[in-house]
């Protein structure tokens, strides 16, 4: 950490400053390590700050896990979101990343992990050590135990379901490599959280601020599909698969300002209960760093008032990857309302009723690739074209031509997906916004872009466009947020004038 790269990896200096001002734009940024303690925090850490002589930074947690520090029971560093360091672009410990949160380390080795990203296994492991301070397997076996310590402090689930919870097979290899991460056992962190009637399970969220917790809810709003989905002023819910039984989840502002969601889960195994966590983390966009993306684009004198204007505005996911094409694909060159109409006949025809809990309202399964590869979707409004469209991705991804592997680089998934009959630019790009989250996805053939990006004159060219965001990488989806929220707001400012 002493020699800084970017503005993502900060110099011992500025790390120094961070944890003496607990600045929460840096959690998850470093981990403090305290050589007199043998503990490690985050840089949010409310307990006395140590002298500096006593103190050492890591990149992450797996590297002061590796180093025999132990995580602090204040702090809580398994709350801290995540380094966006090298999770985004194409940088091969990005990608490593990416699979690793996916829970790929959990069925596969070091080897098998280094040939899906077709690299030696040694190289990959070099990588790892190089820029993050451990090797993948390291990282992994973090991610599991500060996952289990989580449940262990926030839900009443049984050690042996919490064993399962974060990915170890055996109760016995959990016990153990816990009680060597932590110098204790996990029944010395067991909590007794209030019981709730509808038996949800309750967890923390951590993000670094700002963050536009509404923004990113109304834009979730106006899509929100009956049924499989119901968003209110303050939260989201929704209903989802769970292997052969539905889950419910609800996120919402965590009370009292502390920079985190609240997820509330219902029906959820213990067995994919990281893996929900994980894509609801990645659907809210909690580890992005508002910090690193607002010293880019602030470079440009487009988009600088607007990230002044809209502070913590984040890039929204969308829970499944099939929904969202589909629905990419009936918004093309319609309202956003009007493929909501559209998606919301295809769920009632197709979609796969379930049995409600009480209260929860969400009874509805988007149908999947196999409901819609033969279904017939004529007399819905839907054009011809379209149909052609959605049936041809349905096949493609049941015969594995195309996928949503979150690892691939973004021009790989572009040129795959415009192979597809009906499958432009603008869509595949909007699709990696929205399902693979990356930063860097740009359609920029959307005409609100062009017009926003020239606002006083005739719309740009996609190639303008296209030349004009080069100095916003690797961040340009977050420039389409910021052009899109100008756009709505001077289209309603316009509306109220008239």
């Amino acid at each position: 950490m002493n020699t800084p790269t970017s503005l993502l990896e900060p110099s011992t200096a500025v790390c120094e400053i961070a944890r003496l001002s607990r600045d929460a734009r840096f959690d998850g940024v470093f981990f403090t390590a305290v050589l007199s303690t043998r503990i490690y925090c985050r840089p949010v850490c409310p307990a006395r700050p140590p002298k500096p002589e006593n103190v050492v930074y890591y990149p992450s947690a797996a590297a002061a896990q590796a180093q025999g520090f132990r995580p602090c029971l204040r702090c809580r560093p398994e709350l801290a979101p995540g380094n966006q360091l090298w999770q985004q672009g194409e940088h091969l410990v990005s990608r490593g990343l990416k699979l690793i949160n996916e829970g790929y380390l959990a069925d596969h080795s070091l080897e098998m992990l280094a040939e899906r990203l077709d690299i030696g296994a040694r190289q990959l492991r070099r990588l790892f050590v190089k820029h993050l301070g451990a090797p993948p397997m390291a990282v992994h076996a973090t991610q599991r135990l500060l996952f289990a310590k989580q449940l262990l402090s926030e839900t009443s689930l049984s050690i042996t379901d919490v064993a399962m919870a974060s990915g170890f097979g055996s109760l016995r290899r959990f016990n153990a490599a816990f009680a060597e991460a932590n110098h204790a056992q996990p029944r010395d962190f067991r909590r007794s959280p209030k019981a709730r009637a509808d038996k949800a399970l309750v967890l923390r969220l951590g993000y670094r601020p700002p963050y536009d917790f509404s923004a990113l809810l109304g834009f979730l709003q106006t899509r929100a599909l009956p049924g499989i989905e119901q968003v209110q002023a303050h939260s989201y819910q929704r209903v989802f698969a769970t292997g052969d039984a539905p889950g419910w989840l609800r996120v919402s502002a965590w009370p009292g300002e502390q920079h985190a969601l609240q997820l509330e889960l219902l029906n959820v195994p213990p067995s994919q209960m990281l893996g929900v966590v994980t894509r609801i983390r990645r659907m809210f966009d909690l580890d992005a760093d508002p910090l690193a993306i607002a010293h880019t684009l602030n470079a440009s004198p487009l988009l600088a008032p607007l990230v002044e204007r809209y502070p913590g505005l984040r890039l929204p996911g969308g829970w499944d990857g099939f929904e969202v094409a589909v629905r990419a694909v009936l918004g093309q060159q319609v309202s956003v309302a009007a493929a909501r109409t559209l998606a919301s006949r295809i769920v009632h025809r197709y979609g796969i009723a379930i049995e409600s809990p009480a209260g929860v309202g969400l009874d509805c399964l988007f149908p999947g690739p196999e409901q819609l590869a033969e279904a017939d979707l004529g007399q819905m409004g839907i054009t011809q074209a379209r149909i052609d469209t959605i049936k041809g991705i349905a096949r493609a991804l049941i015969e594995g031509r195309v996928d949503f592997a979150v690892e691939q680089p973004l021009q790989t998934f572009i040129q795959r997906w415009v192979q597809l009959p009906g499958i432009g630019e603008w869509t595949a790009h909007y699709i990696a916004m929205r399902v693979l989250k990356h930063p860097d996805a740009f359609p920029a053939a959307d005409l609100i872009l062009r017009r926003e990006a020239n606002p006083r004159d005739a719309p740009l060219s996609t190639r303008a466009l296209q030349a004009l965001a080069e100095s916003w990488r690797p961040w340009r989806a977050y420039s389409v947020m910021y052009l899109w929220r100008a756009a709505t707001d001077s289209a309603a400012a316009r509306k109220e004038s008239t």
